[in-house]
């Protein structure tokens, strides 16, 4: 029989622990991730594993993938940030792009170079339809001029995925996704400083001011339906904060399973207390819930399923809010030796929280999910 082929996650996954362990602590107090680190896993295809081989990319599957993400939320959640906004911007490409911009930008993103993608503004958060950043048709290039929010990764990019509206003179309401050098004339970034949590993921708010871009820059070439544009790249991005969040519960269930295995109250192990073993035991069901819904949507998603949008909210509304209160409870666990600033638990408490807000919000996931339910129900007969 033939040897069989060597897992390229393996070997990325390998190679994160030899990079990030011990580390992200001390990442997490500074507030800043080593750009060797980023260069490093961006020119292994690590941050955007399931490009395709033929553009450098590791060929995953989102099950594989997501499980390699989940290894990395596990030990740092801003670091699978960083990751989630490189495989966003990925994506967008790959779905959005032509073959002429795959070919230029995929190899890019799995050869060192970072991404960042646009989407939020100062009155354009959970309601996109609000978008004001305009990019308009001048002859043969584009003027970009707006304003961005809360970018993750923005701080590290070398490239910026805009999605702003589309004016090509016809009138129509229109929208587009525009690949823009972070190095561009007109383009500043502004790190956002000391954020509740994922403090080392490059958060910053960026400003267009007449950038001039090639028309070759819009992906896709033309104005498209913002819905449309939007759901690509979020659809990814749920994924992946689904699967970070699996490896959040990951982090909190073995400090806490370990902590009260070893510290003793009363004259027992805390995980004999039975209110302690109660925590333990909610984290287990939170952990084990949080893998099954990733692993229904990302299965969706290698089947090419039609409800993989819809697969994707329900996990990372599921993950996000069973992320949040299992930290809350891990944190209980360890008590102040969890109060630690930096500590694994109580970085955990402050970006579960933060899970619970990107790439839609709790409440919003919950409409999209009712909108589903009384779809679903009416076409019954």
């Amino acid at each position: 029989m033939p040897e069989p082929l060597p897992d390229p996650l393996a070997a990325a996954r390998l190679l994160v622990g030899e990079l990030v362990a011990g580390r992200p602590a001390e990442w997490d107090l500074k507030g800043e991730l080593p750009r060797e680190l980023l260069t490093a896993l961006g020119a292994r295809g690590a941050l955007c594993a399931q490009v395709p081989a033929r553009f450098g990319g590791l060929a995953a599957t989102s099950r594989a993938n997501g499980e390699f993400t989940a290894y990395v939320g596990s030990l740092c959640s801003s670091l699978r940030s960083v990751m989630t906004s490189q495989g966003m911007a990925a994506w967008a490409v790959q779905r959005l792009g032509t073959r002429e911009q795959r070919d230029t930008h995929l190899p890019r993103l799995t050869g060192g170079e970072l991404a960042a993608v646009a989407f939020s503004e100062p009155a354009a958060g959970s309601d996109l339809s609000a978008m004001t950043t305009r990019l308009r048709v001048d002859g043969d290039t584009v003027v970009l001029d707006g304003q961005k929010k809360w970018i993750t990764a923005a701080h590290y990019a070398d490239l910026l995925v805009v999605f702003a509206r589309y004016d090509d003179g016809s009138g129509e309401d229109a929208a587009a996704a525009v690949v823009v050098p972070a190095s561009a004339p007109g383009v500043r970034v502004r790190r956002v400083a000391d954020p509740l949590g994922c403090r080392a993921a490059g958060h910053a708010d960026l400003t267009f001011d007449a950038v001039r871009l090639p028309a070759s820059a819009v992906l896709g070439g033309c104005g498209q339906s913002l819905q449309l544009l939007v759901t690509a790249a979020l659809t990814y991005g749920r994924f992946s904060v689904a699967w970070g969040c699996v490896g959040i519960l990951r982090a909190c269930l073995d400090a806490a399973t370990r902590h009260a295995s070893a510290r003793e109250q009363f004259g027992k192990p805390l995980a004999r207390h039975q209110l302690v073993a109660g925590h333990l035991a909610d984290l287990f069901v939170a952990e084990q819930s949080a893998t099954r819904a990733s692993e229904h949507a990302s299965d969706r998603w290698d089947s090419g399923s039609s409800d993989v949008a819809m697969a994707a909210v329900l996990a990372k509304h599921t993950a996000a809010e069973l992320a949040a209160h299992g930290a809350a409870r891990a944190v209980q666990v360890l008590g102040s030796a969890g109060a630690v600033d930096g500590e694994v638990v109580a970085r955990a408490y402050r970006d579960a929280k933060l899970m619970e807000i990107i790439e839609g919000s709790n409440e919003i996931c919950r409409l999209l999910l009712a909108q589903h339910a009384v779809t679903a129900a009416n076409r019954r007969p």
